[in-house]
């Protein structure tokens, strides 16, 4: 919360046409966590981040036609503060609430019976939706409502029932000596992009990268590969060799399991996360592949891109923390 306690009010008046314009700016002012203080006058705890979102709401209704202002008040309405606040916990304990019972909801259709593998991918999909609607929730969950955490535990075990494996067993292994070479098939596309960037990110700063021909290729003593036919880092079960690489090496930031969900619906193509940014990353890695023609000028580019994601996801984690 702002430390003088002041908001950032949008006040505005929408045209009657067209008619979907009034659900357009409320499934806005919804998705940025703003709260209704007036039928026509909404509340954000003031910070640059809500000023630019107000300000394209603005924008947006008068290019439509209608009016709007956004102003500063230290209080809004005759109401004190600490009420305002309590505004904002009730609008995101009703968000928590509804998500902690879509997660019960999928776990009452599981419970007591086998799940059938041929199911357990489209499971653990709902569960991926959930985890993320649960981050947009925090990311406006401004003052710390009360269902936070309960929600929090509902969808973790939901994801613990469907995915045991996932959450039970270490398989991580010995981290490679420094400066060790990993080798990999040549023509490199979003997995073994991404996978060089994380083994220098991550695992080995100092790693020298070998690109061979996809099959046939006898590794030298100390040799690692990865992404190709025979490697000691590979695509195993359901996970792409970036997740692979994750949990093996047990590598911890903010974020990286949000890239490697991207990761995966582009290398996979099953759309199991479906998360927003994915098309927009996918189109981003073509263009590298167009452009350059050599593996080191793409995993230089594509490292570029996977940084600035990492820190996109590390900022809003962080975000998330502050709030908690």
């Amino acid at each position: 919360m702002p430390a003088d306690g002041r908001w950032l009010l949008l006040i505005h008046q929408i045209p009657a046409k067209p008619d979907y314009l009034r659900v357009k700016i409320g499934r806005r002012l919804a998705k940025v966590g703003a709260v209704s203080l007036k039928k026509t006058v909404y509340a954000l705890p003031r910070s640059e981040a809500a000023r630019e979102d107000f300000d394209w709401l603005r924008a947006e209704i008068a290019g439509a036609g209608g009016d709007a202002l956004v102003i500063e008040a230290g209080m809004a309405a005759g109401a004190s503060d600490a009420e305002i606040e309590d505004l904002f916990r009730r609008a995101r304990d009703a968000d928590y609430v509804a998500l902690a019972e879509h997660a019960r909801e999928i776990r009452r259709a599981t419970t007591g019976r086998r799940i059938a593998e041929r199911r357990r991918p489209g499971l653990l999909a709902d569960v991926a939706k959930l985890e993320r609607r649960f981050d947009e929730i925090v990311a406006i969950d401004f003052f710390g409502a009360p269902s936070r955490e309960p929600a929090r535990a509902s969808v973790a075990e939901l994801r613990a029932r469907l995915a045991p494996s996932e959450v039970a067993v270490d398989t991580t292994v010995e981290r490679p000596p420094r400066g060790a070479t990993w080798v990999t098939r040549s023509g490199v596309h979003v997995d073994r992009i991404a996978c060089a960037w994380l083994i220098r990110r991550f695992i080995d700063p100092e790693a020298r990268l070998k690109f061979v021909a996809p099959r046939g290729y006898a590794p030298a003593l100390g040799e690692l590969r990865f992404d190709m036919e025979g490697a000691e880092h590979t695509h195993e079960g359901d996970d792409c060799t970036f997740e692979v690489l994750v949990r093996r090496f047990d590598c911890r930031a903010h974020g990286l399991r949000a890239i490697g969900e991207i990761v995966h619906d582009i290398d996979l193509k099953d759309g199991r996360f479906g998360r927003p940014e994915t098309p927009g990353v996918a189109a981003a890695i073509a263009g590298i592949g167009l452009l350059h023609r050599e593996d080191e000028a793409r995993i230089a580019a594509g490292s570029a891109l996977f940084e600035a994601l990492l820190a996109a996801f590390s900022r809003r984690s962080a975000a998330h923390e502050s709030r908690r």
